[in-house]
């Protein structure tokens, strides 16, 4: 069996795109892996959010994750923060990052182009606390999107420098890989993934409202509409089909497309089913959050179990790595 790791920041509520993303990776690694999921608010702090609105960002977050199915008896679920060993182990690793390597991040250069205004120190050395977040737990695998390889690839050098430095301790991390299995939801805007950053109107929220979210579909980017039978599909629609593969019965999928491709299709027809589709996908979790929400005393319950048991790993990876580096 292998440990795994792997969180997400509370910037907002989780989208579809999350949700057929990590979440339903997280579903899959809980029941195969020993998994180490969590609420990553430190990751947050590079933008200066108000605290009133990380608190609150952070709580919704775990109960969305319940909600999506993250079992706390199957997977260690913990936010970040509680876990104090990560901040000491980051410190002890920022000692073997170079400002130059750092500087490389693609991440970061693009950072740094949108938000000239907040280069701060913390973005710069963040893929040194994703590394932390990593080996603090000892974790042998990682799932990963396409984006993030390259912070993985410095957690492997940041970990072999640590090993020759002191002596053997740490595991190389690898991408986890799920084959087929990877889902990439688009957004409604008509190009692109399914992202917060994208804005609200592109992404469609597990906890959003029904009317809303018909609201939302109802303006989502379409074409002019084949002109003849037999046309290619555009961007716009097949991110629509893209969406519905997803929370649609396949006989309503291909329905759709037989209608595209002979140059039937009522784009005012597609956008109602899927709306009701994705209302109808939704629910169980939308139920789920409103359940949970409503019982803050069971949601602290399962957040200091999780720090617990989190915490005894992480405790352990501190207490040799002090050891080997003289700080004992």
């Amino acid at each position: 069996m292998e440990r795994v790791v792997s969180g997400i920041r509370p910037t907002g509520p989780l989208h579809l795109g999350n949700y057929f993303g990590a979440i339903k990776n997280f579903l899959l690694l809980q029941e195969r892996e020993e998994c180490f999921f969590f609420v990553a608010d430190w990751h947050s702090l590079t933008t200066h959010p108000k605290p009133e609105n990380l608190k609150k960002r952070t709580e919704q977050l775990l109960i969305e994750m319940l909600a999506c199915g993250i079992d706390p008896e199957k997977a260690t679920l913990y936010v970040q923060s509680d876990i104090r060993e990560i901040s000491e182990l980051y410190l002890y690793f920022n000692m073997l990052a170079y400002k130059g390597e750092l500087e490389r991040v693609a991440t970061f250069k693009e950072k740094i182009r949108k938000h000239a205004n907040n280069v701060n120190a913390g973005l710069l050395t963040y893929p040194v606390l994703m590394s932390v977040d990593i080996i603090i737990h000892k974790a042998t695998k990682v799932p990963v999107g396409k984006d993030q390889e390259q912070h993985l690839e410095m957690t492997r050098n940041f970990v072999n420098r640590f090993n020759h430095l002191y002596g053997p301790l740490f595991p190389e991390p690898e991408a986890y890989n799920f084959g087929n299995e990877l889902v990439k939801i688009p957004g409604l805007d008509g190009s692109g993934k399914m992202g917060k950053s994208e804005g609200e109107k592109n992404a469609v929220f597990l906890g959003e409202d029904p009317s809303s979210i018909i609201k939302k579909v109802k303006r989502a980017v379409t074409d002019s509409g084949p002109e003849r039978p037999g046309m290619p599909v555009s961007e716009p629609v097949q991110n629509l089909f893209d969406i519905m593969k997803q929370v649609s019965d396949p006989a309503t999928l291909a329905f759709f497309k037989e209608e595209y491709a002979q140059a039937r299709i009522r784009y005012g027809d597609l956008k109602k089913q899927l709306a009701e589709d994705i209302v109808k996908f939704t629910a169980p979790i939308r139920e789920k959050i409103r359940e949970l929400s409503a019982n803050p005393a069971s949601i602290r319950e399962i957040r200091e179990a999780g720090a617990a048991r989190a915490g005894e790993s992480a405790r352990k990876t501190i207490e040799e790595v002090r050891a080997l580096i003289g700080i004992d």
